[in-house]
């Protein structure tokens, strides 16, 4: 803690340095108690939070292990330390998700009339299923290509249409279609450039299943997925982890490129070719002349995780009935007993800085001499990783009501290790008025705001907040910038893009001698105080015309959801 004359000191400068008159959220982001409170967030806590949770003392944080179960206990009796409450109106720190664990041994073909490929787990194919089924066997089913594998009335487009693909395996283009319109795409359909949730994989096995398809597979590549297909080969013979379900695929799978040109060969076709044909809301899906065999073993069990949940109790009588909640997943990769060497997938930026950022604002929300007049929620989430799980979880089973969650603020994957930028990257931007708050709050740090440099990736879909986000909460999801002070935007870029192809979701990723965590510090406080001046304003966030969660939201607050 500063002591007296350290904090009038920071008082004076700041005051002096921005005199204007303060209103509306300005008013509270200037506060001098989150001002005087956030000066708790230091490069040496950042770093200590971080440093732990990313050791091999916790052996990668997978959820249901050992590391995993330790994770658990380290919050909880951090969030003790610093006085806050129990998260759960049952009075204890968690919220247990109950989940499905299966590990699935896969062997699978494509079959003609004159060739026979027996493909190579891990390579040429990677699939399993949900089924809560010891084997689970497909024979000879004929294979249909559906281009995107997205039906969008909005957008006039149907891939299903005149196509019948029950009890088959359906294989489909990864991403939204690419229409043009001109040398350009076109910003009317699929919001040109940024993926919408059509082109999620998670939409694809969705839209499958609600047409009786027997399976599907998606065809990977690596610019439109956002990821090398590494990534999905790093984790495919290790046990995943679902919510239980009703009703699943026999079969989810993903392909390479290099997979499909082959088995669009043995039907006698051209992959580039009918990839080119697709990008057309015209286009004919179609049985092609090639069938799948696939016979899945399956061991699994019931698996039990937590979410971890601290309160800050707000002030206000009535307000306090009223919650911002900051979130990150706690959960990473765990251990690969099968490597030789290094085996801990440590997740020290994926996301043990997300989950050392919300420790640190929930200690400096303790550091408040005056408090909030609304209630503070500090939610550690479990399995991200395995699909957004604890998430999911949450919102099928809210702990506080979500007509009175005011706004979920995620933090993710913070990869700003290399000192403090001149840019925060928004997420989604233009989805909700959070996006003022954080410009607002930026500014005080002469940040400016940038959106998603890459909104092609559909990050927005890929993490916690999006649960939050189907649900209609307005949900904020920020990226350190790239323009680094002191060095060049293409510095930034380049370890941006370095930290993506060779660390992420890689044994790599763990903490780095040169690391600095100053910039982390300045993000840190930035969000720090969008939540306090929504938990102290008279509005409440809100999605803006046009966005996508709105029409959920609206029906939420007149009490039809």
């Amino acid at each position: 803690m500063l002591n007296k004359i350290s904090l009038i000191i920071i008082f004076l400068i700041f005051f002096t340095c921005d005199s204007s008159p303060k209103e509306g959220w300005n008013k509270y982001l200037h506060s001098e108690d989150i001002i005087m409170a956030q000066e708790t967030i230091s490069t040496d806590l950042l770093s200590d939070y971080i440093t732990t949770l990313s050791s091999d003392e916790f052996e990668g944080r997978k959820p249901a292990t050992a590391g995993g179960k330790k994770t658990i206990k380290y919050l909880i009796d951090t969030f003790k330390e610093m006085k806050l409450k129990p998260g759960n109106p049952n009075g204890t720190w968690t919220q247990e998700v109950k989940m499905l664990g299966i590990r699935s041994n896969l062997r699978s073909q494509f079959i003609t009339d004159e060739e026979r490929w027996v493909m190579d787990t891990g390579e040429d194919i990677i699939g399993n299923t949900y089924l809560k089924k010891s084997k689970v066997n497909l024979q000879k089913v004929d294979l249909v290509f559906c281009g995107y594998g997205v039906t969008a009335p909005e957008y006039d487009w149907d891939d299903y249409k005149d196509i019948d693909v029950k009890n088959k395996v359906v294989v489909v283009l990864v991403n939204d279609p690419p229409v043009k319109k001109g040398d350009k795409l076109d910003p009317d359909m699929f919001k040109g450039n940024a993926m919408t949730y059509y082109g999620r994989w998670s939409y694809k096995y969705e839209e499958a299943m609600k047409r009786g398809a027997a399976g599907a597979i998606v065809i990977h590549e690596d610019i439109p997925a956002g990821y090398p297909f590494s990534v999905l080969q790093s984790g495919h013979d290790t046990e995943r982890l679902t919510i239980e379900k009703n009703k699943s695929l026999k079969f989810e799978g993903w392909i390479p490129v290099a997979t499909a040109e082959r088995l669009f060969t043995m039907g006698g076709l051209n992959f580039n070719e009918i990839k080119a044909k697709a990008n057309n809301p015209n286009f004919k899906s179609f049985k092609m002349n090639v069938q799948f065999t696939s016979r899945i073993s399956n061991k699994y069990r019931t698996v039990k995780s937590k979410n971890v949940v601290a309160l800050y109790e707000g002030s206000d009588p009535e307000l306090k009935n009223e919650y911002i909640i900051y979130t990150a997943h706690w959960d990473h990769l765990g251990i690969n007993k099968k490597l030789s060497g290094d085996k801990i997938y440590n997740g020290a930026v994926d996301n043990a800085s997300g989950t050392g950022m919300i420790m640190a604002a929930a200690k400096a929300f303790t550091a408040l001499n005056e408090g909030t007049r609304r209630s503070i929620l500090f939610l550690a989430l479990t399995a991200e990783e395995e699909g957004l799980l604890g998430a999911n979880y949450y919102n099928t089973n809210p702990l506080y009501p979500l007509n009175q969650t005011l706004a979920v603020i995620n933090i993710d994957g913070m990869g700003n290790t290399f000192g403090r930028t001149k840019d925060l990257i928004i997420v989604g931007k233009d989805n909700s008025n959070l996006d003022q708050i954080v410009e607002m709050a930026a500014k005080q740090d002469k940040k400016y705001i940038l959106p998603n440099p890459e909104p092609e990736k559909g990050y927005f879909y890929r993490s916690d907040h999006f649960e939050f986000a189907k649900m209609g909460v307005p949900s904020l999801y920020v990226n350190s910038g790239v323009d680094i002070r002191g060095k060049s935007k293409k510095y930034g870029l380049e370890k941006r893009n370095e930290y993506i192809k060779q660390h992420y979701h890689a044994l790599s990723d763990e903490i780095k001698d040169d690391w600095t965590f100053d910039g982390l510090v300045e993000d840190n406080k930035i969000l720090l105080r969008v939540g306090y001046a929504i938990s102290q304003h008279s509005d409440w966030p809100a999605w803006n015309e046009g966005a996508e969660f709105k029409s959920q939201r609206d029906r939420m607050m007149l009490g039809e959801e």
